[in-house]
């Protein structure tokens, strides 16, 4: 199972490297998150000793259920899921990074939670979470509302926005993800020119494991990669 998920963790470096040549870029600039829900412990042991440091998880009581059994491991945690705004406190003393923040109330209730001394006295990286494709069953801001709720999140001082993440509408063809793509990083760069304190948009968190080389063409920084890494889920 070791040899299954290095051969695995190789391969995906590997086609990101060649995304990353095909866009004039260096893989250095692309980070690989890999999506750990309903994978256990003793298997995201395995991706660690890969070399991977980049985990992703989807509900807060999934990932602190998982914790005490990967002491001793030093990775970096991205909440990539949903996050209701009464798991906000926990949230901050479990993950580096929020990958989802879709309101301004959500927001004030992680910048609360470093009121409250439960974070690093470094401001938490966090992105606006996009509804790109305008789809009722997904979670996201409108995209009109983005630069709004920049603004509003700029006023938090413990919170440093550093970019949006968005999930495309599913497709078989990855090429269907690109018009989305290509919206999200002109999106960052309207935001980007309002120059807003605590505001840089260096990150895009977008493309998994179907569609993360035509985002990485598209300009993505972050890429969450589960099935390509761990394989299906059940």
């Amino acid at each position: 199972m070791i040899d299954e998920i290095a051969r695995n963790v190789a391969r995906v470096q590997e086609r990101i490297a060649a995304a990353c040549r095909r866009a004039g870029r260096r893989p250095e600039e692309v980070r690989l998150v890999a999506v750990s829900k309903i994978v256990p412990p003793e298997r995201i042991r395995e991706a660690y000793d890969s070399g991977l440091r980049d985990f992703g998880e989807n509900r807060v009581q999934e990932a602190e259920a998982k914790r005490p059994a990967l002491t001793g491991l030093d990775p970096t945690w991205h909440l990539i899921g949903h996050l209701q705004t009464n798991k906000a406190r926990t949230a901050r003393e479990l993950f580096g990074w929020i990958h989802s923040v879709d309101s301004l109330r959500l927001a004030e209730k992680l910048h609360r939670g470093a009121d409250a001394g439960t974070a690093e006295l470094a401001p938490l990286p966090v992105l606006i979470e996009v509804n790109i494709g305008g789809e009722g069953a997904k979670s996201g801001v409108e995209e009109g509302a983005a630069l709004d709720l920049a603004r509003g999140i700029s006023a938090l001082g413990s919170l440093a926005l550093l970019g949006l993440m968005a999930v495309p509408p599913y497709s078989d063809d990855p090429e269907a993800a690109r018009p989305y793509f290509s919206r999200l990083r002109r999106l960052g760069k309207v935001i980007d020119s309002a120059r807003l304190p605590n505001v840089r948009m260096d990150e895009l968190s977008m493309g998994m494991s179907h569609d993360f080389e035509v985002a990485i063409e598209e300009g993505a920084t972050l890429v969450r990669i589960g099935t390509a890494i761990f394989g299906a889920r059940p």
